[in-house]
């Protein structure tokens, strides 16, 4: 293997300069960091990984909890945390919390006390109060995507507000007949997400004087399919149909296009639809949608943890930032047609 001694006769400096400048930590001028990168790149020299460890008190490894990672919106932003962190030569370690209480408890009981990373990230899970004193006695940088958490650093988004937006669209393009596709009560878990999505729905029917109707409530499961089967159910009964839906994930919403389809209605002519997300086939079904940025949130979670530990900044200030969100019309959507 190529030795740092190497690289420093190679660029004509010192080994502690090449140290420097491969670590970032130091003062190095940029004509001695460019020869350094430069005899590095020639020779295939590469950082070890536990030398930095033991040097610098650092793992260059950040663990990220996520609770699933088979679901669009959780693996994407799993994809923006990565990438920001790869850019910045950090590692990731995944802990994937599962429905097994045993497995979640070894998680933060156990695992992350191993101290084989530098900070945490919690992806759009509920941490009860003892995972959070856990989670603050490692003395690491935590950020967590949706909340509240308590006690922790956290970037969020307004679920209510996210739903409020999607149904005034609706409201505006003068649908009254709304249907909501929304969650099984097991799906309802962390943050109670559904939940809110619903009662924003339901604030904004309230704000425009309209009642909603218990038979356009039709329970799902966040996928494509739950959407499809929801749909069908909603349009498939007799008596009065609605005249949009507002789905409480894209996916869902996908689904329902693709029954309405199937079952003879032209969207948006016969029916329109909105969901929540801002998923990558949304362009491709012209869905009309509440984006999120997902990808994103992973990105901005990952240059907030890098923040702090490069600053060496309070570990936790319990700060709650707003994550952005924006209406996105595109295909799906029409002004109510008359009778």
């Amino acid at each position: 293997m190529v030795s740092i001694d190497e690289v420093a006769r190679l660029a004509g400096v010192s080994t502690a300069t090449v140290s420097r400048a491969l670590s970032g930590r130091g003062y190095v001028s940029e004509a001695s960091r460019e020869r350094v990168r430069t005899a590095a790149q020639q020779l295939g020299y590469v950082v070890s990984s536990r030398a930095s460890s033991l040097a610098s008190g650092r793992t260059k490894n950040i663990g990220v909890i996520v609770p699933f990672l088979d679901r669009w919106f959780f693996s994407t932003v799993l994809s923006g945390v990565s990438s920001a962190l790869m850019r910045r030569g950090y590692d990731i370690t995944l802990y994937n919390i599962t429905a097994d209480e045993d497995v979640r408890r070894s998680v933060f009981e156990t695992a992350l006390r191993r101290q084989r990373v530098d900070a945490v990230i919690a992806v759009a899970i509920e941490l009860d109060a003892h995972e959070t004193d856990l989670l603050l006695a490692l003395g690491l940088p935590v950020i967590a995507i949706g909340g509240p958490n308590p006690g922790l650093d956290t970037l969020t988004v307004d679920d209510f507000a996210v739903a409020r937006l999607a149904t005034e669209h609706l409201l505006g393009l003068g649908h009254t007949a709304i249907a909501h596709i929304g969650a099984n009560p097991e799906f309802d878990m962390d943050f109670h997400i559904p939940t809110n999505r619903r009662l924003g729905f339901e604030s904004a029917l309230a704000d425009a004087g309209v009642t909603p109707d218990p038979a356009y409530l039709e329970p799902a499961d966040f996928t494509v399919d739950g959407g499809y089967r929801a749909a069908k159910q909603l349009l498939g009964r007799p008596g009065p149909r609605p005249t949009a839906v507002f789905a409480a994930s894209d996916e869902m919403a996908i689904g329902a296009v693709l029954a309405a389809r199937d079952l003879g209605f032209r969207v948006p002519e016969d029916l329109s639809i909105i969901g929540i997300d801002g998923h990558e086939l949304g362009e491709f079904f012209r869905l009309t949608t509440v984006d999120q940025f997902p990808l994103a949130q992973g990105e901005r979670a990952a240059d907030a943890v890098l923040a702090k530990l490069e600053t060496n900044a309070e570990p936790h200030s319990e700060e709650q930032a707003a994550l952005p969100f924006e209406l996105i019309v595109r295909g799906t959507t029409a002004r109510l047609r008359d009778s």
